[in-house]
């Protein structure tokens, strides 16, 4: 695992969404999530929904399904769950800032139901979920061993469990760690950034038996060339941003070289992007 020179806390965390709101909604959109560009001429809006239909499927999503979405952003994919899908859905960010807005976006509606909480620390009962979703949310973790802890409480028996997340290769060099894997961990306040094989022992020591691995990659990392090019326009057209990226208190600044980053690490093959299945028996 690939882990920040600089310790991260769940505050941490919640700071960077809270203050990168606007930066996150103009140039990723409300899903605030990788794109899948299943044939490869796809909008960017196809693919984000493309993703979520993966994990529909994978997660087995049905009318009535208890469903827990992790990490649910502004809740755009907790909203399709509940209104496309019929799943009853609790869905957990620990940002005010995006908390907010999903509540803002639900209308008078009860479902689904937003939680403004940290999932390592939740009090969620045991057992009551059919299917438990993250999409990039446990990269954000600091303790992976509970991440999974907890879903596993949670999940009832038959229960699945689909996780997308960021990976690191399973080798890489020093250079490669030093200038992109670390400073992404870093300046994206993930904790730690984990390999496949990491992915595998977690889920084998919560308990879960894992029936798939998919890496996707390729299928993928369009999303970094667009928030490249997202973020370029911006800066040329919009002087928010560009006072934004010199306000010395703004903490999170360093993020708009983050995009880089990511752009990079794709491109070497030393950051990669797998969906994960298993199920608590």
């Amino acid at each position: 695992m690939i882990s920040s020179s600089c310790p991260v806390s769940a505050h941490d965390v919640a700071d960077h969404y809270d203050e990168l709101d606007h930066f996150y909604r103009e140039i990723w959109g409300e899903h605030v999530h990788h794109g899948l560009w299943e044939r490869g001429d796809e909008t960017p809006e196809e693919a984000v929904l493309n993703l979520v239909a993966s994990v529909v499927k994978r997660g087995r999503v049905c009318a009535g399904a208890r469903v827990c979405d992790i990490g649910c952003g502004y809740g755009a994919t907790a909203r399709m769950l509940a209104l496309e899908c019929g799943a009853t859905v609790s869905a957990i960010t620990i940002s005010p800032a995006q908390y907010r807005h999903a509540l803002s976006e639900r209308g008078g509606a009860h479902n689904p139901e937003y939680l403004l909480c940290d999932w390592l620390n939740n009090d969620l009962p045991s057992g009551a979920f059919d299917a438990i979703l993250s999409i990039e949310s446990s990269e954000h973790m600091q303790d992976k061993e509970m991440f999974f802890a907890q879903a596993y409480r949670t999940l009832g028996a038959g229960g699945r469990m689909v996780i997308c997340a960021w990976l690191s290769a399973e080798h890489s060099t020093a250079l490669q760690r030093r200038h992109l894997l670390e400073p992404i961990c870093r300046e994206g306040r993930i904790p730690g950034m984990g390999t496949e094989s990491d992915y595998r022992k977690w889920f084998s020591d919560a308990g879960f038996v894992l029936e798939s691995f998919e890496d996707v990659s390729a299928q993928v990392r369009k999303t970094w060339t667009i928030c490249v090019r997202r973020l370029l326009l911006h800066l040329l057209r919009e002087p928010g941003y560009l006072r934004f990226l010199f306000n010395s208190r703004a903490h999170n600044r360093i993020f708009a070289v983050t995009i880089s980053r990511i752009w990079l690490a794709y491109a070497f093959g030393i950051m990669r992007y797998g969906i994960f299945t298993a199920r608590k028996e």
